[in-house]
């Protein structure tokens, strides 16, 4: 009988809460105040998105993917890009904090995600549309990437489980 129970797992469904789209909207909204504050450095071959940083979140709330994609979403709508950052970037934001998630168990491919994506895609569309060097491009998305990743995702990330784990601690 145990391998029948193995056979038939059940789906897991995903209850949507007020909390859950309450944090998609407040990641969300930081991810665009986060971007315009730092308009300076969070466009073009040469960029520091510190927004980025927020793109661990999906590691510990699934609902950060949406709300990643939409921040991302707003933020180029308002850039300098126009629509091949609308799309392309936005599309791989969303792309990056899937895998992410998808991967949240495996910190190093979850970690690298969000860099590798943005580094190698939005060259490529940096590239082909506006006609900057690809490679100088990836190396430049990359460690601005980086920077946003592992010097701000990480740090952000284990504050939080910390405060998850003391939340729960009575």
């Amino acid at each position: 009988m145990k391998g029948r129970h193995n056979m038939y797992r059940e789906k897991r469904t995903w209850k949507i809460t007020t909390a859950h789209i309450t944090r998609t909207g407040i990641i969300a909204a930081l991810y665009v105040a986060v971007t315009f504050l730092l308009s300076a450095i969070s466009f073009g071959p040469v960029q520091v998105r510190v927004a980025e940083g927020l793109t661990l979140l999906p590691i510990l709330f699934p609902e950060a993917i949406i709300g990643l994609f939409l921040g991302c979403l707003l933020a180029n709508l308002l850039g300098p890009y126009g629509a091949a950052d609308i799309v392309f970037g936005s599309l791989t934001t969303l792309l990056a904090a899937y895998v992410t998630y998808r991967f949240r168990q495996h910190s190093f491919i979850a970690y690298l995600s969000p860099i590798l994506f943005n580094a190698f895609l939005v060259s490529l569309y940096l590239y082909l549309l506006f006609a900057v060097p690809y490679w100088p491009t990836v190396l430049t998305i990359g460690l601005g990437q980086s920077v946003a990743v592992l010097g701000l995702g990480i740090p952000l990330l284990h504050l939080l489980r910390r405060q998850q784990k003391n939340r729960f601690r009575l």
